[in-house]
């Protein structure tokens, strides 16, 4: 997989995330991970594409390491979401 089929998937992980973020219920728990949600999950597009152009190695982990954390913390909400059974996994 080359960089812009990464770039392309990451691009639609954020798409996805937002678009179960967007369709989540209006109360004070859907609020709160709709916003963690939405901006973790974009941010590891984001970072992902500025790791692209690091302008070094060292550049380039230190950039690569935010968008693992930034996947994690994604992944995180995903999985609170279906333990407080608010969405099911499909």
């Amino acid at each position: 997989m080359d960089k812009y089929e990464l770039q392309r998937r990451t691009k639609d992980f954020a798409h996805r995330c937002v678009r179960l973020a967007v369709s989540l219920q209006n109360d004070h728990l859907c609020n709160h991970v709709r916003n963690q949600l939405i901006r973790c999950s974009t941010s590891v597009a984001a970072n992902y594409r500025a790791a692209c152009l690091a302008k070094s190695k060292t550049d380039f982990e230190s950039k690569i390491g935010t968008v693992l954390e930034e996947s994690d913390e994604s992944g995180f909400w995903l999985e609170f979401l279906l333990e407080e059974k608010v969405v099911t996994a499909k």
